[in-house]
């Protein structure tokens, strides 16, 4: 019986899981020198962590189960709110800010399709305990140092949806949250049939479909002209004059709404050259999610990166180090191990496990794409050295296994 891979899921050979490690320690390195440390939350938390943050509506997407203890349980789809939980057992008497990075695999049961697993893997940041612009701006500053790290090329769009909130400040929180998912799914049909069924106001009508619509340079002055002198705007104006700084290109849209309500204030997201219409690979803002979960009122700002989404442009290749094969005979098998043992500190090492002749340990090198042969045989013991062979031009030197070392590493 051949049992394959469930829907959804994939396996990462020796190569491609090479090349995935290498781009993600590139980003953490980034990640780590701004001042951020890593985090693990369980893989499978309790089912309401995830339906408190998202609704209801969500268990559809999810892979919940009740346990044996009759406990309803989910695997997790996203790792915020694992964070958030986290810090409210945990970590609230932490000083703040508190910096904290994470990166693991996530499930969703949908419709696996090009870009969309079951098993995904996700890279987020989460800032905690400042309000300010200052960290608006650095998390947007880091994850467009992060995805530059990795080669990845995109258009950085900000906005700030206190100036939408703001006009739709008459309308209930149901409403608002509706309009919101209907401005972030870009539904211009769906937003006005809306309007029209709530019987919204013709000039909150106007309004906020030409604010959506501002993006740009002078989108902010457009801005005052339809929602007046508000705080929102000068914060989100101070926002940019520190994105300025860091040398971010960006572009203002007053559009992106994120579709969430736990969202506050500045919202961001990345859309990557080389992916066709599902571009995004970043998203994330400001919000308010702690003191649902039983903590205090923490303003917090974050993002979430689309890991495999970044695989599928990456053009980075990892620097393979050089490979080395120790091929010893029969009688000198235990001092090649000691050998090998010694070489292993600085490069990868081949030992012939199957116990093949001279010859075959040779071939099998070359099968495997072995660099350097280092040979040990009887006249190589009797000297104190061995015998260093380049596969690719055929050359064999005598040499300590210092020289061999040397040699490899250049």
């Amino acid at each position: 019986m051949k049992i394959t891979k469930p829907r959804g899921t994939r396996d990462f050979l020796p190569a491609e899981t090479t090349r995935r490690r290498y781009v993600e320690n590139i980003m953490r390195e980034v990640v780590m020198n701004w001042g951020y440390s890593e985090v693990i939350t369980p893989t499978f938390e309790y089912l309401d962590l995830f339906t408190l943050k998202s609704g209801e509506g969500i268990v559809g997407e999810l892979y919940n189960f009740t346990d044996k203890g009759n406990r309803e349980m989910t695997l997790r789809p996203e790792l915020t709110a694992p964070v958030m939980r986290m810090f409210v057992n945990e970590m609230q008497v932490a000083p703040k800010p508190l910096k904290l990075f994470y990166f693991e695999n996530c499930f969703r049961y949908e419709r696996p399709q090009k870009g969309r697993f079951r098993e995904f893997w996700q890279f987020g940041v989460e800032l905690m305990g400042s309000s300010k612009p200052d960290s608006d701006a650095e998390v947007i500053a880091l994850a467009s140092s992060m995805l530059s790290a990795a080669g990845i090329k995109g258009s950085l769009h900000v906005g700030h949806l206190g100036i939408i909130r703001h006009i739709l400040s008459a309308m209930d929180t149901e409403q608002q949250g509706k309009i919101m998912r209907f401005v972030d799914k870009k539904d211009d049909t769906g937003l006005d049939d809306y309007l029209e069924e709530i019987n919204a106001p013709a000039d909150l009508r106007r309004d906020l479909l030409e604010l959506i619509c501002l993006t740009g340079e002078d989108a902010v002055k457009k801005a005052r002209t339809i929602t007046g002198e508000i705080l929102e705007l000068d914060t989100f104006e101070e926002l940019l004059v520190l994105l300025d700084a860091y040398g971010v290109k960006y572009e203002i849209d007053f559009g992106i709404a994120r579709g969430l309500d736990y969202y506050t204030g500045m919202v961001f997201e990345i859309y990557a050259e080389g992916l066709g219409a599902q571009n995004q690979i970043c998203g994330g803002g400001s919000y308010q999610l702690i003191k649902l979960f039983g903590g205090g009122d923490v303003p917090s700002t974050g993002f979430g990166l689309g890991f495999d989404r970044i695989m599928e442009i990456c053009k980075i290749e990892p620097h393979e180090q050089k490979k080395i094969a120790v091929i010893a005979m029969d009688t000198t098998r235990l001092e090649a191990i000691k050998v090998a043992n010694k070489l292993r500190d600085f490069v990868p090492v081949h030992i012939d496990l199957m116990g093949r002749n001279f010859k075959s340990q040779l071939s099998h090198a070359n099968t495997i794409g072995i660099d350097y042969v280092v040979i040990i045989g009887e006249q190589e013991i009797e000297t104190g050295k061995v015998t260093l062979k380049d596969m690719e031009t055929g050359n064999q030197v005598l040499m300590t296994v210092e020289e061999v070392i040397q040699t490899v590493t250049q």
